[in-house]
């Protein structure tokens, strides 16, 4: 199937040319129970959201343009639960602590992505309480699929659920019910400022469901932009048939944490290959991290943070910084109950001072913007080793050429044309780039 089949798709929205995203997981930025013992209806409404405004400097002053939300609307545990689409959690506040959070991140000329949890709902939402108590004749019927065959009253429902968690509640992507749904949460938020939607869990949504939505929602609001969190799968294809903007890049994610971690530059050019191939479709949304996963200093070492984001911000893609990352915060995700807390943890009332690594990060996202055309440059592997990469991407006017080492000894690396230094630290001379010990350098020519 050529780029150009599938439903029509409309080019992303110009502005994402430009955008670098700063992604805030708000119930444990805020300090939030996540595990609440009291029921969602009996919850105190608490002004939180606010927390993070004193932070919108900070990501002004990185460079950043854009604040990824996660789920802000009201949820029985951790957010991915939602029991109302139209409402905001009570633990972080209501829709006017929203609205202030949105217009103080438009004032600093920051774009705002909500997080979209349209692939199930929480067990306790009131369409799903309305179909256990009223079987198939409950109004909200149409939203699941369920066979009802055999089935009598006081019985568990038979229902899917999302991945084998009981708590999340599998819609219906058949149902006109659903698409209907998901556009009037869509289109009310965008309506009340917003610029897109990170489409959680897009991965276990027929694409045919997004493509029929999202041209929808773009009739009102063709500035939107959509980004579909897709783990596995042919992601060319999936854009192709659903219409999305974009989705996560986790393929890429893995090889640079993996070839960092493994000393294996291998697999982590092998990831770079794939990812421009990419490029025919998309501009993929990139990270080294995020709230599922363990922090990018904890997963390679803080001694190699920097070549992570170095990476990050020199390939093609809409680059996605996890806050805190910035600061290189550690923590470890474990698979167990409370195993995502020590990569979702509260954040101090102001920014700290920066570190090094803040600095790192500074330089890098000022490049990015410099550049905007690496928002689908696509990249070649010019040097390979175990321990050593030199990645130039470039266009036919202008070009950026990342430089690795991963060796506990200095290294002398081809400098791929490149004259100037941009960030990190390296000796450029006769067409050659020396790195230090465990030392990277972003050139330009």
């Amino acid at each position: 199937m050529s780029s150009h089949e599938g439903p029509d798709r409309p080019a992303e929205p110009a502005w994402v040319e430009h955008a670098v995203w700063w992604h805030v997981y708000p119930l444990g930025f805020v300090g939030a129970e996540v595990r609440p013992a009291t029921p969602v209806a009996d919850r105190v409404l608490e002004h939180r959201l606010d927390r993070i405004t004193p932070w919108l400097d900070h990501v002004v002053d990185l460079g950043l343009n854009g604040l990824l939300l996660g789920p802000v609307f009201a949820s029985s545990t951790h957010g991915y639960d939602t029991v109302d689409h139209l409402r905001i959690d009570p633990r972080l506040g209501d829709v006017d602590d929203l609205d202030r959070l949105v217009a103080a991140a438009h004032e600093r000329g920051v774009r705002v992505l909500l997080d979209g949890v349209f692939n199930h709902v929480g067990r306790e939402h009131p369409a799903f309480r309305a179909l256990e108590e009223q079987g198939p004749d409950a109004p909200s019927a149409d939203l699941f699929a369920v066979d009802w065959a055999g089935w009598t009253p006081g019985q568990r429902v038979p229902v899917g659920d999302f991945e084998g968690h009981d708590i999340l509640v599998a819609l219906d992507h058949d149902s006109a019910a659903t698409e209907d749904l998901v556009v009037e949460v869509m289109t009310h938020w965008l309506d009340r400022g917003i610029d897109g939607w990170r489409l959680d869990a897009a991965y276990a949504v027929p694409p045919a469901f997004w493509a029929r939505v999202l041209p929808r929602v773009r009739e009102r609001f063709p500035e939107a932009w959509f980004s579909g969190e897709v783990i596995h799968g042919d992601t060319a294809a999936i854009v192709r048939a659903s219409t999305m903007d974009s989705t996560t890049q986790y393929e890429l994610w893995q090889g640079i944490w993996h070839g960092i971690t493994d000393r294996n530059l291998f697999e982590l050019a092998h990831a770079v290959e794939r990812h421009d191939a990419l490029l025919a479709t998309q501009a993929p949304t990139t990270f080294v991290g995020n709230h599922d996963v363990t922090r990018i200093a904890s997963a390679v070492g803080e001694r190699f943070a920097g070549h992570a984001a170095a990476v990050l911000f020199t390939v093609a893609g809409t680059p996605v910084v996890y806050a805190g990352d910035e600061y290189g915060w550690t923590g470890v995700k474990e698979e167990r109950e409370g195993g995502d807390d020590a990569v979702r943890p509260t954040f101090p009332d102001t920014p700290p001072a920066p570190v090094e690594l803040t600095r790192t990060y500074e330089a890098l996202v000022a490049l990015r913007r410099r550049n905007p055309w690496l928002h689908r440059a696509h990249t070649d592997v010019v040097h390979l080793t175990n321990t050593g990469l030199v990645l130039r991407t470039a266009t036919a006017d202008a070009a950026v050429v990342t430089t690795l080492n991963l060796a506990d000894e200095p290294v002398e690396l081809p400098a791929a044309g490149a004259t100037h230094v941009e960030a990190g630290g390296g000796d450029l001379r006769d067409g050659t780039v020396r790195l230090p010990a465990a030392g990277w350098a972003v050139l330009t020519a």
